[in-house]
C-alpha cells in the first residue's frame, strides 16, 4: 500500500463576537441567590448567562450543533429548559451548567415552552404543529396533543386547573383538559395568527395578540365538568343567550366550538380590547411572574407596558366611582346610581408607559424587584441586550436605561476579517465599527468607529490597520490611541478588494469605478506633533472595462491577478501593467480567489458555487471543483502549502486539497451564511464571520486526518439523519386521533433497543450452556468448572438475568417507550419472564412496571394469543400487585414521617418552616443597604 498524505484536523476553538441571537426569547434566571441581575440569552447552539450589572458573561450553556429557539426558566430558578431548530429539548441545570435531561419528540423546531407552577411538568409547542407535555421528574414525555394545523406560538399551563391553552399561527385558540387529553374548546375567528397569550387576574382573564393593533380581553368562568341533571342550567339561570348568539352581536367577536358541549369546563367571553399605540403584528406578549404587568411589543423599537389591577384596588377604585355616583345623584336629586357604576377595562388594564429601545426589539422579560421596581430586559435586532428599570412610585413613571452590553460583539454582520502578522491579534469591521480582539483571550481590545466596512489589511508592524468602504474611502486607523489618523477618497464606488505588497512598502486596491490603484506608505509630518506619520500615496492606475471584485498580488509580485464582474480573472504584469491572462469559464462573477505561496496555482470562487483551480504559468484550468451549495464566498490558502479554506453562503467552511483536487474537511458551526474568513500567518488558526452575528475560531490540531475515516464519519452521519426522518412505529389498535405518544423514533433509541436484544441473545445462550453444562455434570457424575461469559466477568461476575437488568436499566427514561417500540416481538416473553423475577425480587419496581404495561399496551393482541404467556401474566399480576402496594406504603410512611419532623421542627424554633425565606432574606439585604447609606451620609 502507498503512502497516504497525511492532513491535519482543524477544530472548533471558540465561538465570541456575539452577545446574543434574536432567535429565541431572553429571561431573567435566578444565579447565585440573585434575581433581577442575571439573564439567559440565545447565542448560536450555546446559551450565554450574562452578569447585567458588570456585563461580563457569567455561565455558558454549550450545545450540541443545532441552534436554539426557545428557552424558558424553571419555577424553582435552578434549571433552564432550551429548545433546538430539531426539536430537541434538554433541561440544563444553572447550578453546574450541566444538561441533566434531553427530550426528543418534535421533528421541526421548538417554538414554546412553559413549566406548570411547581416545575413538575413542562409543555413544549413546536413548528410541527404539535404539542408535548413532558415528566419532567421522571424525565419521559406523557402525551403528545393534535389539533393545530400551523406553528404553534404559545403555550400555557393554568396553575388552578389540570388545563392547558395554546395558540398558533392557524389562528385558533384551544383548551386541554389534561387529565382526559383532548380539546375541549377552540376560540376560532381571529382574522389572523395568534402571536401570543398571556392569563391574568388569578387567571380569570385572557389576553391574546394577534396581527393588528388590538390586545382582545377575555374573561374566563370555571364551571363544574359533570353537572347536576336536575340542577338548571346557569347560563339560563342568568338570562343570557348562547356564546354564539352572544358573540355574534360584535363584528369582530370570537365564536366558541364546543366539541364536548356535555363537558363544558370553562367559558370564555370577550369583554373588550385594548389598543396598542404600535400598527404591526405583536411579536411577544408576557407577564411578569406575578401577573401585576403586562409587555407587548411589535416588530419596532417599542415596548408598551400595562399594570393590571388587583381585587383590592378595583374595588377601591369602585367605591371611589359610587362615591361620585351618589354625590352627582344627590345634587341632581336622582336614585340607585350604583347600578350603573362599574370600571372601564381600560381602567382595570392601564397603560404604564412606552419604552424606546435603540433598535428594534426581539424579545423582552419582566419582573418585579422586592424593591417595587419594574426591571425589563429587552433583547434587541443588532446584538445587543438593554435593562431598563421602571421606578412605580414616581407619579409619572419614565424607564431609565441601567445597562446596555454591546462590548462583546457588532450591530451588524462582520464583512471583514484580518490576522495579524504575530498571529495574536484579529480584526473584525462590520458597517458601523471596526474591533480588535485578543485571539487567545477572545476579548475586544479596541473598538473604533467606521463607515460601512468592505475591506481590511493591518499595515506592516501591525500598529495601524487600512479599512475600505462601501463609499469607496480608505480610512487609516492607530491601534495604540484608536484614532482615525486620515481618511483618503480612493475610489469613485464601493473598494470591494485591498491586497498587501509582497515587498510590504505599498497595496493595490479594486473598486466598483472599474479601476485598480497602486498605493505605497509614506511618511508624512503631522501638523499636531513633531514626529511623522504614517500615510498612504497613490502612485499608478489601472483602467478596466467592468467592475473589480477581487484583487491578488503573485508572491514575487510580478503578477496581479483581478477579477471582474464579466466572470473573467485578467492576469497583468505588475511592473508594466501589461496583459499577460484570462482565466475565463466561471458562470458567474468570481467574488474571491487566492495565489498560493510559490505563485504556480490560482484558486478562484464564484457565485455559480464552484471553484476552480488554474496553473499561473499558462492559465490552463486544472480542476472545477463543486464547493458549496451557494455562492463561494471566501477563499484562501494555506501558508507554505497547496491547501485551501472556501466560505460559502451555504453556512459552511470547507478545506481543499488543490494538488490532488480532493476536500478534506468540512468546518460546520455556523447556522447562516458566511462572510469571510482570515487564516493565521501560521496556518494554525482560522477565523470566520457569518450573518449569525457570531465570528468562530477554528485551530488547527496535531491530530492526523484520514479521508477514508472522515468519509465513512459523513456516510454514518446520513444513515443517522435519514432514520430520524424515517415513518414513526405504529402502535397496533391506537388510532391517529389527538393524542399520541410523546417521543419519537430517533437513533439513540435504536441502539438502546439493540443494546437490548443483544443481552437478551447473551441470556437466552448462557441459559442454553447452563443446560448443557447440567447434563455433563450429571453424565459425568461430578462437577465440572462451568466457563464464565467475559462480558459477564467484566461487570463482576453478574448472572445473566442481573445483566439484563443493568442493560435495561441505562436505557434513558425519556427513551424507554421508543425503544420497546422498535423491539421485536420475539423478545418479549423473555423480558416478560426476567421481568417477574425482577420484580419478585423487588427491585426497580416502578421502571419495571412502567416498561411491562407499554409492552402489555402494544402487543396486547400477541401476548393474550400466545397460551405459553399465560401462566407468566398470572404470575406477572400478582407480584406487580404486591410490590406496588409496598412501595406505595414506604412512600406513604416517609411522607407522614416528614410531615412529622417539619410539624417538631417548627413547633421546637417557632418557625415557618421554609416560608418566606427569600422576603425575610431581602429584607435583611435592604435595611443593609439602606445603613451603608446613611454611613456614607454622613462621611
Amino acid at each position: 500500500m502507498g503512502l497516504t498524505r497525511q492532513y491535519l484536523r482543524y477544530e472548533p476553538a471558540a465561538l465570541f463576537g456575539l452577545v446574543a441571537s434574536a432567535r429565541a426569547a431572553v429571561a431573567f434566571v435566578a444565579l447565585r441567590g440573585e434575581r433581577g441581575r442575571y439573564v439567559a440569552v440565545p447565542a448560536c447552539e450555546h446559551v450565554f448567562v450574562w452578569d447585567t450589572r458588570k456585563g461580563e458573561k457569567v455561565l455558558i450553556l454549550k450545545g450540541l450543533k443545532q441552534q436554539v429557539s426557545c428557552l424558558c426558566p424553571s419555577p424553582d430558578g435552578l434549571h433552564l429548559a432550551v429548545g433546538y431548530e430539531d426539536g430537541a429539548i434538554r433541561i440544563f441545570s444553572l447550578l453546574s451548567g450541566e444538561s441533566t435531561v434531553t427530550f426528543n419528540g418534535h421533528k421541526a423546531a421548538v417554538t414554546a415552552l412553559q413549566y406548570d407552577h411547581l416545575g413538575g411538568r413542562l409543555v413544549s409547542g413546536s413548528k410541527d404543529t404539535e404539542v408535548i407535555v413532558w415528566d419532567v421528574i421522571n424525565e419521559s414525555g406523557l402525551y403528545r396533543l393534535r389539533g393545530h394545523k400551523d406553528v404553534i406560538t404559545q403555550v400555557l399551563f393554568l396553575k388552578e386547573k389540570n388545563l392547558l391553552v395554546t395558540c398558533a399561527k392557524d389562528t385558533l385558540v384551544k383548551w386541554w383538559d389534561l387529565d382526559t387529553q383532548h380539546c375541549f374548546k377552540t376560540l376560532v375567528g381571529h382574522r389572523a395568527e395568534v402571536w401570543g397569550l398571556a392569563l391574568l387576574s388569578k387567571e380569570k382573564r385572557l389576553i391574546t395578540g394577534s396581527a393588528d393593533s388590538e390586545l382582545r380581553v377575555w374573561d374566563l368562568t370555571y364551571v363544574q365538568e359533570v353537572k347536576d341533571p336536575d340542577e338548571p342550567d346557569s347560563k339560563k339561570s342568568k338570562g343570557s343567550s348562547s356564546p354564539v348568539a352572544e358573540e355574534n352581536t360584535e363584528e369582530d367577536e370570537t365564536l366558541e366550538l364546543d366539541e364536548h358541549p356535555e363537558e363544558r369546563i370553562v367559558k370564555c367571553s370577550k369583554v373588550g380590547s385594548i389598543v396598542r399605540e404600535g400598527r404591526d403584528r405583536v411579536v411577544t406578549l408576557g407577564t411578569d411572574q406575578m401577573g401585576k404587568f403586562l409587555g407587548c411589543h411589535g416588530t419596532d423599537a417599542i415596548l408598551e407596558v400595562f399594570s393590571i389591577l388587583s381585587e383590592e384596588d378595583i374595588q377601591k377604585k369602585l367605591e371611589k366611582k359610587m362615591k361620585k355616583a351618589r354625590k352627582k345623584a344627590k345634587q341632581n336629586s336622582e336614585e340607585e346610581p350604583e347600578r350603573n357604576v362599574e370600571l372601564s377595562l381600560q381602567e382595570e388594564i392601564q397603560r404604564v408607559t412606552n419604552v424606546k429601545a435603540s433598535s428594534k426589539i426581539k424579545s423582552f422579560d419582566l419582573i418585579l424587584s422586592p424593591k417595587g421596581e419594574l426591571k425589563m430586559v429587552l433583547l434587541l435586532q443588532n446584538n445587543v441586550i438593554e435593562l431598563y428599570n421602571l421606578d412605580l412610585s414616581a407619579k409619572v413613571p419614565q424607564a431609565v436605561r441601567v445597562s446596555r452590553i454591546t462590548i462583546g460583539g457588532h450591530r451588524s454582520d462582520v464583512r471583514t476579517l484580518a490576522f495579524s502578522s504575530d498571529n495574536i491579534a484579529v480584526l473584525s469591521a462590520a458597517a458601523e465599527s471596526v474591533k480588535i480582539w485578543n485571539r487567545s483571550t477572545l476579548q475586544c481590545i479596541r473598538t473604533m468607529e467606521c463607515e460601512y466596512a468592505l475591506c481590511s489589511l493591518f499595515v506592516p508592524g501591525d500598529r495601524q490597520v487600512i479599512i475600505g468602504t462601501k463609499s469607496g474611502k480608505l480610512q487609516l486607523y492607530d491601534l495604540a490611541s484608536g484614532s482615525l489618523i486620515e481618511t483618503l477618497d480612493a475610489h469613485d464606488g464601493a473598494v470591494w478588494s485591498i491586497a498587501l505588497s509582497p515587498d510590504q512598502h505599498g497595496f493595490v486596491t479594486g473598486g466598483a469605478d472599474k479601476c485598480v490603484k497602486f498605493w505605497e506608505f509614506e511618511l508624512v509630518k503631522d501638523e499636531s506633533s513633531v514626529q511623522k506619520r504614517l500615510s498612504m500615496k497613490h502612485v499608478r492606475i489601472l483602467q478596466l472595462d467592468e467592475d473589480v471584485l477581487c484583487v491578488r498580488y503573485s508572491p514575487n509580485q510580478k503578477l496581479l491577478a483581478v477579477s471582474l464582474l464579466d466572470c473573467t480573472v485578467k492576469v497583468f504584469y505588475v511592473d508594466t501593467l501589461k496583459f499577460f491572462l484570462s482565466l475565463y469559464g466561471h458562470k458567474l462573477p468570481v467574488l474571491c480567489m487566492d495565489i498560493c505561496y510559490d505563485g504556480t496555482l490560482i484558486a478562484t470562487g464564484s457565485a455559480d458555487r464552484n471553484v476552480k483551480i488554474w496553473g499561473l504559468d499558462f492559465g490552463d484550468c486544472h480542476r472545477s471543483l463543486f464547493a458549496h451549495d451557494d455562492s463561494v464566498m471566501y477563499l484562501q490558502f494555506v501558508p507554505k502549502s497547496h491547501l485551501f479554506f472556501t466560505a460559502g453562503k451555504d453556512s459552511k467552511i470547507k478545506q481543499w486539497d488543490a494538488d490532488k483536487f480532493e476536500h478534506i474537511q468540512t468546518l460546520e458551526g455556523h447556522h447562516q451564511e458566511v462572510w469571510c474568513l482570515a487564516l493565521s500567518p501560521n496556518g494554525d488558526y482560522v477565523v470566520s464571520a457569518s450573518h449569525d452575528k457570531s465570528l468562530r475560531l477554528w485551530e488547527r490540531t496535531r491530530e492526523p486526518l484520514i479521508l477514508e475515516e472522515e468519509r465513512e464519519m459523513q456516510r454514518e452521519a446520513e444513515y443517522e439523519e435519514s432514520v430520524a426522518k424515517e415513518e414513526q412505529p405504529v402502535v397496533a389498535g391506537e388510532r391517529q386521533g389527538e393524542t399520541g405518544l410523546a417521543g419519537k423514533k430517533t437513533i439513540e433509541t435504536i441502539k438502546a433497543a439493540e443494546k437490548v436484544m443483544e443481552a437478551i441473545e447473551l441470556y437466552r445462550e448462557e441459559m442454553a450452556k447452563l443446560k448443557e453444562h447440567s447434563a455433563i455434570c450429571k453424565a459425568a457424575g461430578k462437577e465440572v468448572p462451568f466457563p464464565v461469559n467475559p462480558i459477564l466477568r467484566a461487570h463482576g461476575n453478574i448472572t445473566p438475568s442481573a445483566y439484563v437488568l443493568e442493560v435495561f436499566k441505562k436505557v434513558k427514561s425519556s427513551e424507554l417507550e421508543e425503544s420497546l417500540l422498535v423491539l421485536p416481538f420475539s423478545y418479549v416473553p423473555d423480558l416478560l419472564r426476567l421481568f417477574n423475577e425482577y420484580i419478585q425480587q423487588g427491585s426497580n419496581v416502578e421502571l419495571l412496571c412502567r416498561a411491562l404495561l407499554f409492552l402489555l399496551k402494544i402487543h396486547f393482541g400477541q401476548i393474550t394469543s400466545n397460551h405459553m404467556l399465560v401462566t407468566v401474566i398470572e404470575n406477572l399480576k400478582k407480584t406487580t400487585i404486591s410490590r406496588v402496594s409496598e412501595v406505595r406504603d414506604v412512600l406513604g410512611f416517609n411522607m407522614a414521617g416528614l410531615q412529622f419532623l417539619k410539624r417538631e421542627i417548627e413547633a421546637k424554633d417557632e418557625v415557618t418552616f421554609f416560608a418566606d425565606a427569600t422576603e425575610r432574606f431581602e429584607e435583611k439585604k435592604r435595611k443593609r443597604k439602606k445603613k451603608e447609606k446613611m454611613v456614607l451620609a454622613l462621611l
